[in-house]
């Protein structure tokens, strides 16, 4: 069958910022690098508007990053690499019609809160899920230093540049309450979800007042910050002696504050990397996070729900290896001697080894023992807590996931980072490694349908799958989504809290050496 391409003919879309016109692919109208805002460096972002017709056939710019790609690993996490620009507001938008009113899915990328863009990874297409009769948006806003450095105390006109990145988010989705419709959206059952850096996005848009009432549901894959990525506390300070220290190292003082706006931003990255450890060092605030503050209240599990949070319904999840994942065992694990295992063990458990051992095969007894090696010890700890606060509010159900899959790679690769994603977005032709299992479609129908049917009905459970229970603040429910898709309780527990007496905890510094060391990207 032929895929048509559509473009002359079709319907000029009105919206609050002007007109735009798209093109339909496959049955799909698509419309890129929508301009929803505009703004100075660190300052608030205002709603774009423009004259004539916006040519909405082109992703939009991405935001500049403080490192160069790096292309390795993309048999694993497969990307596409674009031109970077500070004017980067910009969102796309798939839908099957602009006419019949459907459920709005809304895309929030990874990348912590420093990397990243709505188009980095290529199952980030919408198309399939606008098949499904839901709309999807994806879209891009300011990173690292451009989005989370505190210049308030320079002057009013930087009042919330910490959290400048997220209320760029916020300006996406008022934008998005206002037009949606236009596309054939519903503003009134939009949905966020977001993996890594963009569950931890989610997690802080269900506390920010100005983020009320645009959405209604949340996901939140792989990304909870926890005490591993954080909002900079309050009593870290302000912004007064990074950004006094960066006007040092470009031989500037106070008084040329301004000048900041207008110099390249390589730059200003560079002064920025230079005076960052020496603030370190003294315990200072250094930005590149949020800020909790009036405006950001910080996650709620950390602080204190808000009634945005309390009465969201959530789905929150990660995969097995998660960064560990990346790490291919020194043996191939379904080949090797339980004798080599176990001394692999051992070298990194100690007398722990035989208690672990025993707790693992209680938690995952179709795992090969050797995954205990690359478990993931980081998101799913900050998840299951999460459930069960959340839980415990019993306003909104909260659904718990754990995507588990043996990918035959370097002998048996345990699910990493990331590896979920296709899946969820029922787009496991864009990543070739997703087809190396023989239930790939099977799982995919079950991971896609589980959220289309959460987006529509902020229930996950569809006739493809077995039956998923919300959490109690005592129970979790978690779907382990793998060869053979079932709900367990509790089932991880013991194991999880005794790792966590065992091991180092996992921090933010210590992972991205670790993923330098192997040229990973993030």
């Amino acid at each position: 069958m032929t895929i048509r391409f559509e473009y002359d003919g079709l319907p000029i879309i009105k919206t609050t910022s002007g007109e735009l016109k798209g093109y339909k692919y496959d049955g799909i109208y698509t419309y890129k690098g929508i301009p929803y805002a505009h703004a100075k460096r660190w300052q608030m972002a205002e709603l774009s508007s423009w004259d004539g017709v916006f040519d909405a056939t082109n992703y939009g710019r991405v935001a500049p990053l403080m490192m160069q790609d790096n292309p390795k690993g993309e048999m694993k996490c497969p990307h596409m690499y674009w031109p970077q620009d500070e004017d980067c507001l910009s969102l796309n938008i798939w839908t099957k019609d602009v006419n019949k009113k459907k459920p709005v899915m809304v895309w929030i990328h990874g990348g912590g809160y420093f990397a990243g863009s709505s188009i980095e990874q290529l199952a980030y297409d919408g198309a399939n899920i606008a098949k499904e009769d839901c709309v999807c948006v994806s879209l891009n806003h300011r990173l690292n230093i451009l989005g989370f450095l505190d210049l308030e105390p320079f002057g009013e006109k930087y009042k919330n540049s910490a959290n400048a990145g997220l209320d760029d988010i916020v300006k996406a989705l008022t934008w998005i309450h206002n037009n949606i419709e236009a596309f054939g959206g519903d503003p009134d059952n939009v949905t966020l979800f977001g993996q890594s850096g963009g569950g931890m996005k989610i997690s802080l848009l269900m506390q920010i007042p100005a983020a009320e009432g645009l959405f209604h549901k949340a996901i939140m894959m792989s990304g909870i910050g926890g005490n591993f990525m954080p909002p900079c506390p309050r009593e870290n300070g302000d912004g007064t002696l990074i950004v006094t220290k960066m006007l040092e190292k470009l031989g500037l003082s106070v008084n040329d504050i301004d000048k900041l706006e207008t110099m390249p931003y390589q730059q200003v990255f560079m002064a920025y990397g230079q005076a960052m450890p020496e603030v370190v060092k003294m315990g200072g605030y250094v930005g590149n996070n949020p800020r909790i503050d009036d405006y950001c209240l910080g996650e709620g599990n950390m602080s204190e729900f808000t009634n945005q949070s309390k009465n969201t319904p959530v789905i929150i999840g990660s995969v097995f290896g998660e960064f560990g994942g990346f790490m291919p065992l020194p043996f191939a694990k379904h080949e090797v001697s339980d004798e080599i295992v176990k001394h692999a063990l051992e070298e990194r458990f100690k007398e722990n080894t035989d208690e672990l051992i025993s707790l693992f095969k209680e938690a995952y007894p179709n795992n090969a023992i050797a995954d205990l090696l690359v478990i993931d010890t980081l998101f799913r700890p900050l998840n299951n807590q999460f459930t069960k606060d959340k839980a415990a509010l019993k306003q909104a159900p909260v659904y718990n996931y754990l995507f588990n899959v043996d990918f035959p790679f370097d002998g048996g690769s345990a699910a990493w980072h990331c590896s979920d994603i296709p899946y969820f977005f029922g787009n496991i032709e864009k990543a070739p490694y997703t087809n190396s299992i023989p239930y790939a479609e099977k799982l995919q129908s079950e991971m896609f349908g589980a959220f289309l049917a959460f987006a529509k009905t902020g229930d996950p459970n569809h006739d493809g799958m077995k039956h998923w229970d919300p959490s109690t603040e005592t129970q979790i429910h978690t779907m382990l989504f793998g060869k053979d898709t079932h709900q367990e309780i509790n089932h991880d527990e013991k194991l999880m809290a005794k790792l966590k007496e065992v091991l180092p905890e996992l921090t933010a510094d210590m992972l991205m050496t670790m993923m330098d060391d192997m040229n990973i990207q993030h």
